[in-house]
């Protein structure tokens, strides 16, 4: 499906000027060697960018009421504008997070196949998700921002599936990306396995900007965009770079987060 994707923008780019009808039998030619497949399992289904309805239960998308700053799922209703004691006792450098599920079952496995089976095709999808999500803070927003990678690990990837999910997030709401404005400066370890503390020394001083580029931000209000939002190590350092060159603003906008349950 993926390949499929990819080989058929491929084709329909080169058929620009191909007339409609051509482009259609095109089209159609082409979904009968790659059928519509589900995203989160390959069951072939009734239309691009969906889910079976078994991968769709599997969703747990995080909806009010949650912590206006972390995004945490509240057990029940505390009022409007509530904030977790989490939230109170270590604020966050930024000034709020949004998410679209718990980092389980359909969203974990859409999450790996974005990022380790090159599955690129997924990321509008998922960036539709986000926009949802998004708590009309991408609509408010300046511009938006990937979490980048540092070159080395770029290289072997060749990919960010950030960057990608920031692409299709701007593309879709028609504002500016900003995707070599913040660097990785420092080349961390994987935070996979890796204590809380030990993240937040990960990636301390691991973020800068590109010469010159710190007046992308400056005055405005940002959105800053990863895959997965897990201790807030890494958001929270790339935030603290943004706060610093004078952003005024910052949304971290995930797909998935890891939660351990409504509080």
């Amino acid at each position: 499906m993926g390949a499929g994707e990819d080989l058929f923008s491929g084709l329909l780019s080169k058929s620009a000027t191909v007339p409609a009808v051509a482009r259609g039998l095109l089209r159609a030619a082409f979904r009968m060697v790659y059928p519509p497949t589900c995203a989160g399992c390959n069951r072939m289904t009734g239309g691009e960018g969906a889910l079976c309805p078994d991968c769709w239960r599997e969703v747990a998308f995080i909806e009010r009421p949650f912590c206006e700053v972390l995004g945490i799922p509240f057990s029940r209703d505390h009022g409007e504008g509530v904030v977790s004691a989490q939230a109170i006792a270590d604020p966050p450098p930024f000034d709020r997070l949004r998410a679209v599920a718990s980092h389980e079952g359909t969203a974990r496995k859409l999450v790996h196949r974005l990022k380790y089976q090159d599955r690129t095709d997924l990321a509008r999808l998922m960036a539709l998700w986000m926009l949802r999500a998004s708590d009309g803070t991408v609509d408010a927003c300046d511009c938006v921002v990937p979490v980048p990678l540092h070159r080395h690990r770029f290289l072997r990837r060749r990919f960010n599936q950030s960057a990608e999910l920031a692409r299709h997030l701007a593309g879709v709401a028609g504002k500016p990306l900003l995707a070599g404005t913040l660097l990785r400066v420092k080349p961390t370890e994987r935070q996979v396995g890796l204590s809380a503390l030990a993240r937040r020394d990960n990636v301390r001083g691991a973020f800068s900007f590109a010469p010159g580029r710190e007046i992308d931000v400056h005055g405005k209000r940002v959105v800053l965009v990863d895959d997965v939002y897990t201790t807030g190590a890494t958001v929270g350092a790339a935030s603290r770079a943004l706060r610093k060159a004078g952003a005024v603003d910052v949304t971290v906008l995930t797909f998935a987060m890891a939660i351990s349950g409504p509080i």
